[in-house]
């Protein structure tokens, strides 16, 4: 056991380190890599940010999807440990992805915030993973809260595709992907600076997934020692 989380420290540190240093490679392509949009200036370059935030925060609710599927049809704890986790690192992620979006929405529609399709989705989806925090926070009992936690995990998810098909279905000040399709309409060196960004996210958010986690079952222990030790006090006297 003690060798097992030695081991599993060291990989985390090592995953830290490699996120640390993509990150600011995917920084420094951003800045002086990236072509200058001649259309929307300097603004353009908070894309490469807030688009693997966005996506990222997609995968991070997707993996609650699976984790709480998998809780409903197990009920092993392992599930929903991670669905506990993965919930807080895609609202950290939403989190980011409205504040870079309100960033670039200022200087570009000259107002920090609107109720456009796919920025009120987003919101929409933030208050509903938030509530999958409180719910949790407030559900004392821990297989309660898992299965609780669990349905709200799946039914939530529904908004994610309606979030990410916004701009199609509707008319809407956010603009459409132009990079990530078939055959992308920006230059090379635009497509590769928003992958390596994309990349970064990704190992940022598995970096954090392994982290929170790992803590998530130091509580659950914890609890269970509590309740042990209320249990035995409680016979005792």
């Amino acid at each position: 056991m003690i060798a097992s989380s030695g081991a599993n420290a060291s990989l985390n540190a090592k995953l830290g380190w490699a996120t640390i240093v993509l990150t600011v490679i995917a920084l420094c392509m951003a800045i002086f890599y990236a072509p200058m949009d001649r259309v929307q200036g300097i603004a353009q370059r908070i894309y490469y940010f807030h688009v693997p935030m966005a996506i990222m925060a997609y995968v991070a609710f997707f993996v609650v999807l699976v984790a709480s599927v998998m809780y409903l049809r197990t009920r092993e704890m392992k599930w929903d440990r991670r669905a506990r986790a993965s919930v807080e690192i895609g609202v950290l992620f939403t989190t980011l992805t409205l504040i870079t979006g309100s960033i670039y929405g200022k200087p570009i529609w000259n107002t920090w915030w609107t109720w456009d399709a796919r920025l009120t989705s987003t919101l929409v989806l933030w208050f509903i993973y938030v509530g999958y925090i409180m719910l949790r926070s407030y559900t004392p009992e821990l297989e309660q809260g898992a299965r609780f936690g669990a349905v709200l995990g799946i039914v939530g998810f529904i908004v994610v595709p309606i979030n990410y098909m916004s701009v199609t279905w509707w008319r809407t000040l956010h603009p459409e992907a132009i990079i990530l399709q078939p055959t992308p309409a920006a230059p090379p060196a635009a497509t590769e600076t928003l992958l390596v960004s994309m990349l970064a996210a990704f190992l940022l958010y598995c970096w954090l997934l392994a982290a929170r986690t790992g803590l998530e079952a130091a509580r659950d222990e914890n609890r269970e020692l509590e309740q042990e030790l209320a249990t035995g006090g409680a016979t005792y006297a």
